[in-house]
């Protein structure tokens, strides 16, 4: 297991930023339609470990059970988050490939058949 650390991340304009503490271990990567057309390769953090530095224009996009908002840079139109529920309560999803202090690749995922939830 990886030990938590702060990154910085942000929308590929910098409009939307963020910090986040987390580890780099149980990423996962899922095939639903959502997440596979982008290429999303996510770790959750409950709300306590994130910290938005700058919230330039967003726009949200519900979809399935709308229990999950993405939000996403007006701007650039790249996704760095998600606010939702899971069962365990509040929690933030992360794009992984939006830390901006992390080498790509540096990482392992475990892929996920979303589309069978």
């Amino acid at each position: 297991m990886s030990d938590s650390k702060t990154h910085s991340g942000s929308c590929h304009c910098g409009a939307v930023a963020y910090e986040v503490t987390t580890g780099l271990d149980g990423l996962i990567e899922c095939n639903c339609s959502h997440c596979y057309r982008k290429g999303f390769v996510l770790t959750f953090v409950q709300p306590d470990a994130f910290k938005v530095l700058k919230e330039g224009p967003q726009t949200q996009y519900l979809f399935n059970s709308h229990k999950i908002h993405h939000r996403f840079c007006q701007t650039c139109g790249v996704q760095t988050f998600a606010r939702g529920e899971s069962p365990n309560g509040p929690m933030i999803a992360i794009n992984v490939r939006t830390l901006t202090d992390v080498e790509p690749f540096d990482w392992t995922a475990e892929r996920v058949d979303g589309r069978s939830f």
